[in-house]
């Protein structure tokens, strides 16, 4: 097992994007961080720059204002990498997803990994909707280098 793949299993660095919720979401999402929740023991660390980034976190229903923003965020992140929709507009629209402006939750532009149900969520269920994201990477992880490995046994045979 490499040191990168190491580092993301133990550690990932998580980068929170907030579409358009109510903020009742991103309370709770930055409430992991305090010292009550304490999510940095698992290795976690919410970073600013998606370059950065291993997973996405996202509160909030997806609009057309920032649909690009979205998509150009989860864009500049390295693979592999993980998405989480948090809170019930994250994953469905909730609330507003009858909308004029709203496109729905983020699996309408997105590939969502993790689901973490709730108006709005809480911690416990954003730490698990992350620590599963993390075996989500894991899992990715092992399918990019099985890949690698596969075209590299194709250019040896050619």
């Amino acid at each position: 097992m490499g040191i990168i793949s190491k580092s993301t299993k133990k550690s990932p660095w998580i980068m929170h994007y907030d579409c358009t919720s109510c903020n009742g979401c991103d309370i709770e999402t930055l409430a992991c961080l305090t010292p009550m929740y304490d999510v940095e023991r698992f290795g976690i660390i919410n970073v600013g720059n998606p370059k950065h980034a291993d997973i996405l976190v996202v509160t909030g229903s997806v609009n057309k204002r920032n649909v690009r923003v979205l998509k150009n965020i989860y864009n500049q992140m390295p693979e592999p990498k993980a998405v989480v929709a948090v809170g019930a507009c994250a994953c469905t629209g909730g609330i507003f997803k009858e909308c004029y402006n709203v496109l729905g939750g983020v699996d309408k532009v997105l590939p969502v990994d993790v689901y973490v149900a709730g108006c709005c969520a809480k911690p416990e269920a954003i730490i698990d909707g992350i620590v599963l994201a993390m075996d989500k990477l894991e899992e990715k992880a092992r399918d990019m280098k099985k890949l690698h490995s596969d075209i590299k046994a194709c250019q040896n045979e050619a």
